[in-house]
């Protein structure tokens, strides 16, 4: 097993933190943790590059802590800490070694690895909770920037016809694999990608990425959406919104339902045209 090194970032701006994930993410930075004023990122000492983060990092005169992390068992130690998440009594997610969840709608077993999107985090779970008053049934489906593919699941548990469901980070592509077959998902297609396709449309778009992703794609989006097609999005802080409803606005989207949890946002746009 290989060393992990660990950058500690002081930030004390969650704005700045966003922000820097995306950077460093395309520098081969995996794996993030954030405090109230430290952002801390991981990334295999195979894989890193000081001069790199440190031409990133000027523009924003950071300093950082490095710290060699010893090689141990992640997924170990994930599942030791890895409880279910339930969304009221809609949607449950657990891992394989937990007990069957009751008294909830859908169930679904994400194995807990580095991909994004267990429910845990914020958005995940408001972007579950929004899908509850859509109605999914024989409708197309894209889950841009999938993670695990938990959104993709839920979508064909609640009737989709078909799911496609991209990523750009191979981890992801390979755990979502995983976690449709062990959700017995026959409706999910997945594929490797950065941007929504330009030959398809689609019902419903659900991406819960980041707010520069979701600004960068939005023109996209909303060209491989249907007429009165739903966009459900999230991943950016509820001080971003009107940074997000601007834009949409101008590609004929309206705003029909705006969610907040833990200063995280996600919001419903339905497609008039």
């Amino acid at each position: 097993m290989n060393n992990y090194v660990k950058i500690n970032i002081h930030s004390t701006k969650e704005s700045e933190h966003e922000i820097l994930i995306a950077l460093m993410s395309e520098e081969g930075f995996d794996g993030f943790e954030e405090t109230d004023n430290e952002l801390h990122a991981f990334i295999a000492e195979k894989e890193f590059d000081e001069a790199k983060l440190k031409l990133l990092l000027l523009p924003f005169s950071k300093t950082y802590v490095k710290e060699i992390i010893a090689p141990k068992n992640w997924n170990a130690e994930w599942e030791a800490n890895y409880e279910p998440v339930i969304v009221d009594d809609f949607v449950g997610i657990r891992a394989h070694f937990h007990r069957p969840i009751l008294n909830v709608e859908y169930e679904i077993v994400i194995t807990p690895k580095m991909s994004f999107g267990t429910g845990h985090h914020a958005t995940t779970w408001q972007m579950m909770k929004l899908m509850q008053d859509i109605d999914f049934n024989n409708q197309s489906v894209f889950d841009f920037g999938c993670g695990t593919a938990v959104l993709a699941i839920l979508a064909e548990k609640l009737g989709a016809k078909s799911v496609l469901a991209m990523d750009y980070d191979e981890l992801c592509i390979e755990n979502s694999f995983e976690n449709i077959e062990t959700n017995s998902c026959s409706k999910i297609m997945i594929e490797r990608g950065a941007a929504p396709p330009n030959n398809q449309t689609f019902n419903i778009i659900l991406a819960n990425i980041n707010r520069h992703i979701l600004l960068n794609n939005m023109q996209l989006m909303t060209e491989a959406l249907a007429e009165k097609g739903y966009l459900l999005i999230s991943g950016f802080y509820t001080e971003d919104n009107q940074m997000l409803i601007h834009p949409a606005n101008m590609y004929d989207m309206q705003l029909i339902k705006v969610s907040e949890r833990h200063q995280w946002s996600a919001m419903v746009f339905q497609k008039l045209s």
